[in-house]
């Protein structure tokens, strides 16, 4: 299921605040819902602003991320089972490795040795994909390189994929011929 940018920023927001509670009676709780989050990311309540969020909020409720619920004159909105695990799912898809201001002169690097079942197999190529696009080097086949600290980012990825138990996690001072790190990363 692909979720539109404000569906996305509301689910994000309920993961960190927890709860969004708002009184009202009036029937269009969603818009006054919308209003209320709004405020609480300092964005101006506009009329169409308001009507885009309280669309997130009805798609989000249809597709079960959320759950809402009425409890005299007050609504309360909180993320589902469902709705924790898109964001766990969200998470994994913007994962990125942030690049400290100074390089502390040590390689990161990722080794593995995934058995070569149908699952590790997929397993592997995923494993592969996704390191590819945290910007790590392939060194030689199962050893891949990156400068900065990424051990939880690994372990993440890791568990996602379910194959921990076939990755170690290296940090080197120095690699012999690493020319080919330098001129990708430029630390």
């Amino acid at each position: 299921m692909r979720l539109q940018e404000t569906t996305k920023e509301l689910l994000l927001y309920l993961a960190t605040a927890g709860l969004l509670v708002v009184a009202t009676t009036s029937p269009y709780f969603l818009v006054s819902l919308a209003k209320r989050y709004l405020e609480e990311q300092n964005l101006s309540p506009e009329k169409k602003r308001a009507r885009n969020v309280a669309q997130a909020l009805a798609s989000a409720k249809r597709s079960r991320l959320i759950i809402l619920n009425e409890n005299g004159g007050k609504f309360t909105v909180e993320l589902s089972e469902r709705g924790r695990r898109k964001i766990k799912e969200l998470e994994f898809q913007d994962l990125k490795i942030p690049t400290p201001p100074k390089w502390d002169k040590k390689w990161r690097l990722v080794i593995f040795d995934i058995p070569e079942t149908k699952r590790g197999k997929l397993a592997r190529q995923a494993l592969v994909e996704k390191l590819r696009l945290l910007g790590f080097v392939l060194l030689q086949k199962s050893v891949w390189a990156h400068p900065y600290p990424c051990e939880n980012e690994v372990r993440l990825v890791a568990e996602n994929f379910g194959v921990s138990r076939f990755i170690h996690i290296v940090v080197a001072e120095s690699i012999s011929n690493d020319a080919k790190l330098y001129s990708r990363f430029n630390p």
